[in-house]
This record gives structure tokens, sequence and C-alpha cells, in this order.
């Protein structure tokens, strides 16, 4: 474990440098910190191995840092701010999230029916692919400082479509593992994985900006979120062990849910205090984070990318920006959110993998020839995506005239 952290460090201090070195040529930092992971990860110069990131310890390091990165989205998120634009953003959230499911679907529905492959594949791309990750997205707005209409729609949106997507792959899977009489997951299982992180948050944040609220420093202030932030993770990790025996819950939700809980019932001078002295620990997440979701893209799968893989990546890109547009049409958004807003939701890699795996484990029972297409296209359209992704978000705030 010692010699596995001391790894996990080296990779992310190259991740940092790589990063200064990527933005010197006016790309985003988070660019370098994937190649980092990439190039460091098991499958190239294997700095950190497979059995690091497959260790129990490990999964466990990774999901405080997930916490700890999800602050920087609930910060952002006070109510009496966003009330006024609320329907806006649940309505843009519903139609980019819902649109990509049915256009990816309706694209391999009509590739699978060529290649004779069964049509209920086509329902598990859609659910794939509606997923976003923020956290590549969110740390270009961190980065840059982005101010404008398109940030302060997409922090709350990222949010809100990481909970739809879960509630529409999990019925899409339920649904293909029903009909082939394999074991269904619970609908109560998928209500305590979308409702249990935002429980966690606002619990333990209620907790802490009672406390926060009754001192007068601010290295109190901070040592008391840090303590119940840590609370909510390993809250977070028990019930992962001993209700669900796997790793199912959100961890940046829960990070975003407790930040939001304790900015939205503290005066603003007070957590702007607390949150500056936050920042140090914020950027280190952030690099950990982003390495992390680097670490398990196998570089030679980009060679044997074929149709599938550049289907997929063109049809989700075709449902994330026409959704975003019609949405921002409909609930007649800001002109650049109706624009450009669809550009910052193309990063999904940590996301789309995990949905992956559950797609895999669930299809191998059925048909192991069915798993390896879904594993190979996502897998292949993880790495290239997600680097097209990450410039197309710089560009994206660039035109909406909100980067600093």
């Amino acid at each position: 474990m010692i010699i596995g952290l001391l790894r996990v460090f080296a990779i992310t201090c190259a991740a940092f440098a790589c990063g200064k070195l990527v933005s010197k040529a006016k790309l985003p930092a988070i660019l370098g910190w994937l190649i980092a992971g990439i190039a460091l990860g098991p499958y190239l110069a294997g700095v950190v191995t497979t059995n690091i990131i497959t260790a129990f310890w490990y999964k466990i390091f990774i999901k405080f840092f997930e916490c700890f990165a999800g602050v920087m989205i609930g910060r952002e998120i006070i109510l009496k701010k966003i009330a006024a634009s609320g329907k806006q953003i649940i309505g843009i959230t519903l139609i980019q999230s819902i649109g990509t499911f049915f256009i990816v679907s309706a694209v391999f529905a009509l590739v699978f029916f060529i290649a004779e492959l069964p049509l209920y594949l086509a329902f598990i791309f859609g659910g794939i692919a509606l997923a976003t990750a923020p956290a590549p997205a969110l740390s270009i707005v961190n980065e840059y400082k982005t101010k404008g209409p398109v940030t302060n729609t997409l922090i709350p949106l990222a949010a809100l479509d990481d909970v739809i997507g879960v509630i529409v792959f999990f019925t899409v899977i339920s649904t293909v593992n029903g009909r082939n009489g394999s074991f269904q997951t619970s609908m109560l299982t998928i209500i305590g994985m979308i409702v249990l992180p935002f429980l966690l948050g606002i619990l333990t944040g209620l907790f802490a900006a009672f406390l926060i609220k009754r001192t007068n420093r601010n290295w109190q202030r901070l040592l008391i979120f840090l303590l119940f932030l840590c609370t909510a993770a390993i809250a977070g990790l028990l019930i992962d062990r001993y209700v669900f025996h796997s790793f199912c819950l959100n961890y940046l939700l829960i990070g975003m849910a407790f930040s939001a809980t304790v900015a939205n019932y503290l005066p603003e001078k007070d957590i702007e205090d607390t949150l500056t002295l936050y920042q140090p620990l914020l950027g280190p997440s952030l690099v950990i984070v982003i390495v992390n979701l680097g670490m398990p893209l196998d570089y030679r799968l980009i060679a044997g990318a074929g149709l599938f893989t550049a289907i997929y990546i063109f049809s989700r890109a075709c449902g994330k920006i026409g959704g975003a547009y019609l949405g921002g049409k409909l609930t007649h958004a800001a002109p650049t959110v109706t624009k450009y807003l669809g550009f910052t939701l193309l990063p999904h890699s940590g996301v789309s993998l995990i949905f992956t795996g559950i797609a895999v484990s669930s299809l191998t029972e059925i048909d192991a020839s069915l798993a390896s297409i879904v594993s190979g296209t996502i897998a292949a359209a993880a790495i290239i995506n997600e680097i097209i992704a990450v410039i197309l978000a710089k560009f994206a705030f660039k035109w909406a005239g909100e980067l600093n």
C-alpha cells in the first residue's frame, strides 16, 4: 500500500507538470492530466499498475477525492440565484438527456438491424451515451474562472444529468435482463443510488453549517467543513460496503450536496472565506480525479476503433449538442447557452466506463460476443471522445465569451 501511494503521488505530480505544459499551448490543463493518466497508467509506462487501481484501498482513496472535488459544483448552487432559471435548467437537462438517449438508440437500432444484431443492444448504447462526466468541464470552469450564462447553467445541470443518467440506464439494463431471464436490478436499489448521495450530503452539510455559523475564525470553519465532508464520504463508503456490496454511490454528488447545503445556509462572506482556504485541496483533488479517469483507458484500443466507435461518438455528440440547442430554444435560454452548452457536455469517460462494466457483466450471461461489442466500442470511444471533448469544452466557453 505504501509503495502504491508513492506511485500515485508520482503520477499526480507528473500530471500536474504535464498540465502546466499543455496550458502553455493555450489548451486546458485537464488535457495534460488525462494524457499523463493514460501514458503513466497500467497500459503504457505502468507507473501505476492494474493491481493498484483495482485495490480496495485505492478505490476508497479515489472516492474521498471525488467527494472533495464535488465541493466545486455545490458551492455554486445557491438556490436564490438559480430560482429564476430553475425551470429552464430542468427543461434543458431533460431534453438533451432524453434526446441523446433516443438519437443514439435510434441510430444503433438501424445499424444493428442491418448487421442482424439484437435491437435491445441499441438501447444499452443509448443508456450509456446519456451520461455526462461533470469533472472535466468543471475543471475548466475552475482553471479559467469562467463566468456567465453557460457556466451558471452547466453547474446545476451536471448534477441533474447524472440523476437522469442513472434512472434511464438502470431502467434499460433491468428491462434487458428481465427480458432474457437474468437478474433484474430492483427499483429500490435504483432509487437508493439516486437519493442517498443527496441525503448524505444534505444531512452532514446541515450539521456542518450549524457549527460553522457559531465560529468566528476561518481556520475553525475550514476544520469543521473538512471533518463533516469526510464524515459524509465515510458514511457513503459504509453504505456501499454493507448495503450495495460494491461502489455504487456517486461521491461527486455527495460532495456537491454537502457544499450546496453549507453554501445556502451560511452568509455569503463566511462561505467565501471558508472556500478560499479550501482551494488548495480542491486543485489536487481535481488532478487526482481526472488522472484516475485516464488510467483505465487503453491507448491501444484507438487502433482497433471501428465503425461502431465512430457512430457512437458522432451520434452522442449530435444528441448532446442538438438536445441542448433545442432545450435552450424551447425554454428561451440565453443565446450563448443555446449555441454552446452542448459542447461542454461531451466528456463522459468515468461514468460511461462504470455503466459499460455493468452492461458487460449483464450481457456476458446472455451472449459474450455482445458484451465484447459494447466493451470494445465504448472503451475506444472513451479515449478518442475525451481528448476531443475537453478541447471542445474549452472552446465552447471561449465562444460564449466566458473565459477569464
